[in-house]
């Protein structure tokens, strides 16, 4: 077979552990063990660029490979990262080729396809993007445990207002927080549209609430700030970060 890389490794990836294999001649290898911490991956780094190797290829398994790529490219080591099924589906695999010898063979001869892998800053972005959805399921899953709370209570708040997290929902639950229950006077924390339930209302606030509930109320009610206030802040980075991405 025609060899496309002369000088290439290949990089088995672990969560402690990379074991890397250059190739540096038609029969010339040589296999390393290095850890994952930072300074084991410059490590790693310098090892290519004493062999003057400069292209490095991983699979794309979990999110280990991750800072390991990050690393190679920012020291300008071209990184192939490879989908973890090509590989297996290629054939002629021995069971007792080391895997990072096996990636390294599969580069070195073109056998194999690199991964599609965005820029830095839109991979960065991507990664706000999820955690950012993440911490808005989390705020669901909170009102919705605030919701059972005031089932608990027979409080059925949620059967006039459809959303409790808005201004009208937030205003009546700080005052039961505060301990003021009384249906009529809730009644009338109401903004808009809905002052014309007032009357429903009134029967719907109408229940029991005790200590316990208020102090459910006021913990829950302190994580959805906390979780309002993460997804500002989330918004407004990822408005910075789109601005650079568009930018590039």
């Amino acid at each position: 077979m025609d060899v496309i890389y002369e000088r290439c490794c290949g990089i088995d990836v672990h969560k402690d552990m990379l074991m890397a294999c250059i190739f540096t001649g038609v029969r010339k290898k040589e296999i390393r063990k290095f850890g994952t911490m930072t300074d084991d991956i410059l490590e790693l780094v310098q090892w290519l660029k004493d062999t003057n190797c400069f292209v490095a290829a991983m699979e794309s398994t979990g999110v280990y490979w991750k800072p390991v790529y990050n690393i190679l490219e920012e020291e300008g080591i071209e990184v192939i990262v490879v989908n973890a099924q090509h590989i297996k589906a290629v054939p002629g695999r021995k069971t007792d080729v080391k895997d990072a010898e096996w990636i390294a063979e599969l580069v070195r001869h073109g056998l194999v396809k690199s991964s599609f892998i965005p820029s830095r800053e839109q991979r960065e972005l991507r990664e706000m993007v999820r955690y950012r959805n993440e911490i808005v399921n989390e705020r669901a899953r909170e009102l919705n445990r605030i919701q059972a709370v005031l089932e608990g209570a027979n409080i059925k708040l949620c059967s006039v207002i459809s959303d409790i997290s808005g201004k009208s929902g937030i205003a009546i639950l700080h005052a039961l927080i505060d301990g003021k229950t009384d249906a009529q006077y809730l009644s009338t924390l109401v903004y808009g549209k809905l002052k014309e339930k007032i009357p429903q209302l009134q029967k719907a606030l109408k229940g029991s609430v005790g200590v316990h509930q208020m102090q459910m109320l006021h913990l829950q009610m302190q994580h959805i700030d906390f979780l309002t206030n993460a997804i500002s802040e989330m918004d407004e980075d990822i408005k910075k970060k789109q601005q650079i991405v568009k930018s590039i």
